[in-house]
């Protein structure tokens, strides 16, 4: 019965459409059977994208993992696998990377299917090749976050559907891991058309954004032929911008408004959820986790469960629109306007007094269910923000000083102006300011890391920056936003590979140092 458990036999599962797509169950076929147009291939992509919408994985359990593994966001509840997480002392046995794990690797089946399948259906390149080039992006979007997160993982870029072949599979080096996602982004670079009808499906400007991301991932603290990479080719997406209807929304809160988020030009490549709802809590649950507990909005308020430390907010200037829009400082609770100081006494001994994560909650959309599940949001997995960041960070490194401080100054320029939010549940205009400032001189990597902090907070960003920049001794020390994580270890860059699965296949072994 072992062997019909084993991740990689996950193929073994119906297809379905992404929400803003074609939603077309089927169920498994032999690839002969069922690939006969490019409308197939298609379907089996789609299904690939799902899996990335389930609560599995983006909807609550990888989303709220890197959050509480960051120096920003906090654990108001005591389950164990959230602690671990949060004070980073995760096992092998945890109960939230038994969850991504396989559904991650879901996501890759499919869109090792379509791939497969597409060598049975007879069409030309051109119609044939940019839908294989939407499974070779998504396959390596999944791989990208794996190899982050564990180091040396199984790669697989066929279907398998033998237990006894599957059994006997091992672990891929992560420098031949990224070699291949590097491989199917340049694929997808290649054939992907310059726009698409939704961010929900990638462009070959996405392709080039992530393969820019993939670089300043891969260089590290010092690798500068890396750096230069990644700024070329963050620097090709920017002066391609237009062709690629990239550009910064003018508010933004636009950004975290699933009312409107879809006419935004700012998301590069997004997973929309559009009110999507699946059996088995399978959808958006970011929101009511993030939220305030007693909280009069959403049917309910939030859980209370990934909340900011008090840092976070005291640290933030005041003045910066962006704290505005990404953290609630007060709340109507049971029909009363309290400040974040009030939020336990006034609505319910689970919550925090503390400002909490206002980017999900504010405005989630038509959404299914109450406490603001199954929401209408999009998430920017990468946005043009952050391609100019990735610019700016890896300019400093090459000696594109001036770069670095025109791209990061772009950002700033658009936090000065302002715009629409809510406060305490009423819609409220916030005037222009003079901050944050414009950044001038020698342009530091910690000016561009901070920059990132602000401006991608909460959005799963910022604990891939502290391992790929290795700066946990800083940000968990005693001055860091959370206090001191005392277990923190530089083994903690990488999560454990899932227990469970080193016991089903002693290939994978061994586990990951530290644990």
């Amino acid at each position: 019965m072992k062997t019909l458990k084993i991740l990689l036999l996950l193929i073994a599962v119906s297809i379905m459409g992404c929400s803003d797509l074609e939603e077309e169950p089927v169920g498994l076929l032999a690839p002969e059977g069922f690939f006969q147009s490019t409308q197939d291939i298609q379907t089996a992509v789609n299904g690939s994208y799902t899996h990335a919408i389930n609560e599995k994985f983006w909807g609550r359990k990888l989303s709220i993992a890197l959050m509480l593994r960051s120096d920003m966001v906090d654990l108001a509840s005591n389950e164990t696998r959230r602690m671990e997480m949060n004070d980073l002392t995760t096992l092998g046995n945890n109960g939230m990377i038994s969850e991504f794990w396989p559904k991650t690797y879901q996501g890759i089946a499919a869109a090792n299917q379509a791939i497969a399948g597409a060598e049975f259906v007879a069409a030309d390149e051109a119609i044939k090749n940019p839908v294989i080039a939407q499974a070779r992006f998504i396959r390596a979007f999944y791989y990208f976050h794996l190899v982050r997160q564990f180091g040396d993982i199984p790669y697989l870029d066929q279907p398998v559907s033998d237990a006894a072949a599957a059994a006997t599979i091992g672990k891929t080096p992560a420098a031949q891991v990224y070699e291949n996602i590097i491989a199917d982004l340049e694929y997808a670079k290649t054939w992907l058309p310059d726009t698409q009808p939704t961010r929900a499906i990638p462009s070959k400007g996405a392709a080039s954004s992530y393969l820019a991301l993939v670089y300043l991932t891969m260089a590290g603290n010092n690798d500068t032929a890396m750096f230069q990479r990644a700024f070329d080719e963050a620097e090709e997406v920017i002066l391609n911008a237009g062709t690629y209807n990239f550009d910064l929304d003018s508010d933004f809160q636009n950004l975290f408004n699933a009312n409107v988020i879809d006419g935004s030009v700012e998301p590069i490549f997004a997973l929309d959820y559009n009110n999507f709802e699946a059996p088995n809590n399978a959808y958006d649950q970011i929101a009511p986790m993030t939220g305030i507990r007693g909280d009069d909005r959403n049917s309910g308020g939030g859980w209370s469960v990934a909340v900011p430390s008090l840092a976070v907010y005291t640290t933030w200037p005041a003045d910066d629109y962006r704290r505005a829009v990404s953290m609630d400082d007060g709340a109507s609770i049971n029909g009363n306007l309290e400040p974040f100081t009030n939020f336990i006494a006034s609505g319910h001994q689970f919550a925090k007094n503390q400002p909490y994560i206002a980017k999900y909650t504010r405005y989630p959309g038509p959404f299914a269910r109450g406490n603001a599940r199954a929401t209408s949001h999009n998430y920017s997995m990468i946005r043009f923000a952050e391609v100019l960041l990735i610019a700016a960070e890896a300019g400093v490194e090459v000696g594109e000083n001036q770069a670095a401080i025109t791209y990061i100054n772009r950002i700033r320029a658009r936090a000065r102006m302002g715009g629409t939010t809510e406060k305490d549940g009423v819609t409220v205009t916030v005037a222009p300011s003079a901050v944050p400032a414009d950044i001038s001189g020698t342009v530091t990597v910690n000016d561009v890391l901070e920059e990132r902090r602000l401006e991608l907070a909460f959005e799963g960003k910022r604990w891939y920056d502290i391992a790929r920049r290795q700066i946990g001794a800083t940000v968990f020390g005693a001055s860091g936003l959370e206090g001191a994580k005392s277990d923190f270890s530089v083994t903690d860059y990488l999560m454990p590979l899932p227990a469970d699965e080193l016991d089903r296949n002693p290939n994978l072994l061994p586990q990951n140092p530290g644990y």
